[in-house]
């Protein structure tokens, strides 16, 4: 379908307030889609062209860290390879399984997330040691799970892939960010490319809020960079906390 102008300057303006707190926080497409949605794009059309849109926001997102040592990782390579086996899949459920059925889920999630975070108030604010074996198992089963999703929908992945990489990897909310944007950058990618091979992508559209999000991802994790990790918690809980508030909400109207 054709937007109006109008239409098209709200989406963009969407798509780069929640690109720059999105750095962060991940859940950009639970706003964006169901904004897509109420102009009358169809379900399939919006995620594959948001997930299109969506490579643009995480390498903009990533490039600010290269310069720092949150990226350092030696299992940046495993999680990326389980990322994108996770994604392969998640983007062939698209076709089978409608997205509508998932908000519910990842506002169970968000809210598990939420009491997890406030049970452990140092989680992801000060470096703690290596965690154990089976910890780091769980952290890598979650990343191929969590790929699924992300590939599938991606509402909600970033989100949960920060929480899990605090939680199970000991990582401070900075290492949790920058390791998460490089990863979206390979769910994103892959899924996109499925999604082109069924012609859902609309790229006149995706190319626009592409590089809307691009430049407004980069400006957010330049910002974020200059903030402690204690802030960062404090912003993601607070996002999350309002996103699953408002995805109940949306259920239940």
């Amino acid at each position: 379908m054709t937007l109006t102008i109008n239409q098209l300057i709200l989406l963009i303006a969407i798509f780069a307030l929640t690109s720059f707190i999105g750095v962060v926080t991940g859940s950009n497409s639970l706003i964006t889609v169901p904004m897509m949605l109420e102009f009358k794009i169809t379900p399939a059309c919006a995620i594959a062209t948001n997930m299109f849109a969506l490579i643009f926001m995480s390498i903009g997102g990533t490039i600010p860290f290269l310069k720092g040592d949150s990226l350092k990782r030696k299992d940046l390579p495993l999680l990326s390879i389980l990322t994108v086996i996770g994604s392969i899949l998640g983007a062939l459920l698209v076709i089978i399984i409608p997205a509508q059925t998932m908000p519910f889920l990842i506002s169970i999630a968000m809210i598990v997330i939420t009491i997890f975070s406030v049970i452990n108030s140092q989680k992801g604010v000060e470096k703690k040691e290596k965690p154990s074996a089976i910890a780091q198992k769980i952290g890598y089963l979650l990343t191929f799970l969590l790929g699924i999703y992300g590939g599938f929908f991606s509402g909600g992945y970033v989100t949960t892939l920060t929480a899990s990489y605090v939680g199970f990897f000991n990582m401070t909310f900075m290492e949790a960010v920058a390791v998460t944007k490089v990863l979206n950058i390979f769910s994103s990618l892959i899924a996109t490319l499925i999604f082109m091979t069924q012609g859902l992508v609309d790229y006149k559209l995706g190319i626009i809020l592409g590089i809307t999000m691009f430049f407004s991802a980069m400006l957010g994790a330049k910002f974020a960079i200059k903030l402690s990790n204690l802030w960062l918690r404090r912003i993601f809980l607070v996002t999350v906390i309002i996103l699953a508030i408002r995805n109940i909400l949306a259920i239940n109207n």
